[in-house]
């Protein structure tokens, strides 16, 4: 690569949840590499989500540091707002600004219904969701005020469906939301916001119900490989670049492929009688309520609006 065209993150800060081990490591290694100062955030917990250790981000801040970067360790829980807070205010004083959040803590509390009850659901939203509101919410005064920021939030393709993972793809859902709507407000304000979901071998898709993927001796040495965090992070560190302009979008990437996760809908039945729908009329044109061709990503609610009640204008 031409040292000219290489995206750096000189001048710039970064805050990495869930930054000790994983894909989090990854993300604020690279980001480092490249010239960022980054605070790197972790608890210190189980995969569950249970106990505290400051040594994964001590040790991810000694391997920067080593390397000749710039970081340093935080281990706030942002399983609740005043550690969201507190982390934020770590960036700021540390290095005098924040540029970037890239919120990717996570916990894995594995449960069905009926099992998964209300301490499986909180737990679960609050490190997710309420971590990434809240940290984000923190971030937000001083990226409004230098008139720029990149933020990142961890959706997972989990969320499209896997028995036991009801509160994990709960969450998930709710970021993809989060991240749409946040998106229309921050970009007249030159802050970008979208949605990652990674394909990795990572703590929180390990399961104490299922085999133990990493250490798993049937599985294909060649997949884990190709399942590594450091090839997530390269789009990370794309959204996060000050030369990106995309904004709300839902990204995927691992295994060296990178693609889009976008909402569509169908064009569907349009009932241009005079008369009331029934029941009977909506089975009889299931089909054309769910044929693919001519379906629409619309950018906002407010285009998704304009399509679906066109015929009224």
């Amino acid at each position: 690569m031409n040292a000219k065209n290489e995206h750096r993150f000189d001048g710039r800060v970064a805050i990495v949840t869930g930054a000790g081990r994983g894909l989090g490591r990854a993300h604020a290694l690279l980001l480092a590499q490249r010239g960022a100062k980054v605070v790197v955030n972790d608890l210190g917990g189980s995969k569950e989500g249970e106990g505290v250790d400051a040594s994964p981000a001590t040790d991810a801040v000694n391997e920067i540091l080593a390397a000749g970067g710039v970081a340093v360790a935080d281990t706030n829980n942002v399983g609740s707002e005043a550690g969201c807070h507190a982390l934020v205010e770590t960036a700021v004083r540390e290095f005098g600004r924040i540029d970037i959040v890239v919120n990717n803590a996570g916990i894995s509390r594995w449960a069905a219904f009926p099992e998964a009850d209300a301490e499986n659901l909180e737990r679960t939203l609050d490190v997710h969701l309420r971590g990434t509101w809240h940290t984000t919410r923190a971030a937000w005064p001083h990226m409004e005020k230098q008139g720029y920021g990149r933020i990142i939030t961890t959706t997972s393709t989990g969320m499209l469906g896997l028995p036991e993972n009801l509160a994990y793809a709960t969450a998930k859902g709710a970021l993809i939301g989060f991240t749409r709507s946040l998106a229309v407000s921050a970009a007249p304000k030159g802050i970008l916001v979208n949605c990652i979901a990674p394909n990795a071998v990572t703590r929180p898709s390990e399961s104490a119900k299922k085999p133990n993927i990493v250490t798993d001796s049937k599985m294909d040495p060649e997949l884990l490989k190709a399942m590594q965090t450091d090839l997530v992070s390269p789009l990370v560190g794309y959204l996060a670049h000050e030369s990106c302009t995309v904004n709300g979008e839902i990204l995927v990437a691992g295994a060296k492929r990178f693609g889009r996760w976008f909402l569509g809908f169908t064009q569907g039945w349009l009932d241009d009688t005079d008369s009331m729908p029934t029941i009977e009329e909506v089975a009889g044109h299931w089909n054309e309520i769910n044929d693919l061709e001519g379906f629409y990503v619309p950018r906002n609610l407010n285009e998704w609006s304009a399509n679906f009640m066109g015929h009224l204008a």
